[in-house]
């Protein structure tokens, strides 16, 4: 039975480093919420009274009657699945361990544009996203870069990958938040991108590889548009 994805349709978001996993293994699986009653399918099992796990947001997956919420989560419990981990369990919990500070940068792009409240249009905290979105270009994005440049250089099996010698959820993870950056802040990306050529390598390895590359180019990849985490608001890409 194919794998079972649930997330908002329309956008990218958080669901596709779950996509991201599966196009690069070949692994078949479904896109419920694209589907004609997904969305309602979606809703109903984020509400079951009687299910032994229930999300709290998507994206969350279903493996047959296993049912596993959150990013990190999901891509430790595919990983390994798709031969997209470590077989070294101490490698996995590193793999994840780089997921999660990735889920961390997620949360601060999110609050540039939504810095007081999820409740408000970005029209309505405008000035507040103004000055959060400067601190995060010129602070909080070069550390969390260069962060991951320094991951890529220590690797002892080569700076070709974040973790061990072949590719992992993390490489695919990497290069979808280049690309979501590049995507909302191509200004700050073109100031700090030079500053990390190991990232910006990895994202035109991964961009390469056959199964990503068809993928990228096909109609099951959605476009970023703003209202996605990364969203394109050109006055808050001129404070770096």
């Amino acid at each position: 039975m194919p794998y079972k994805l649930y997330y908002w349709g329309g956008i990218p978001g958080r669901g596709e480093f779950v996509r991201l996993a599966f196009e690069a293994a070949g692994t078949d699986y479904v896109d419920v919420a694209r589907l004609p009653g997904g969305l309602q399918e979606m809703l109903a099992l984020m509400k079951d009274p009687g299910a032994a796990s229930i999300p709290f947001a998507p994206p969350f997956l279903v493996d047959r009657d296993l049912l596993i919420s959150q990013v990190a989560n999901i891509l430790f419990y595919l990983g390994p699945r798709l031969g997209l981990a470590p077989q070294d369990e101490g490698l996995r919990h590193v793999a994840n361990g780089l997921q999660l500070t990735i889920t961390d940068l997620l949360a601060e792009i999110h609050d540039t544009h939504h810095p007081i409240s999820v409740s408000l249009y970005y029209e309505q905290q405008k000035p507040e996203s103004l000055r959060r979105s400067a601190e995060f270009l010129n602070n909080r994005l070069p550390k969390f870069l260069g962060y991951f440049e320094r991951i890529l250089n220590r690797n002892p099996a080569g700076r070709e990958h974040a973790v061990g010698k072949e590719l992992s959820y993390v490489d695919l993870s990497l290069f979808h938040l280049v690309e979501g950056l590049r995507y909302a802040f191509p200004n700050a990306m073109r100031v700090h991108e030079p500053r990390v050529p190991a990232l910006a390598a990895l994202h035109d390895s991964v961009a390469a590889r056959p199964r990503i590359h068809r993928y990228l180019a096909s109609d099951r990849r959605l476009a970023f548009n703003e209202s996605c985490i990364f969203r394109r608001y050109p006055e808050l890409d001129q404070q770096v």
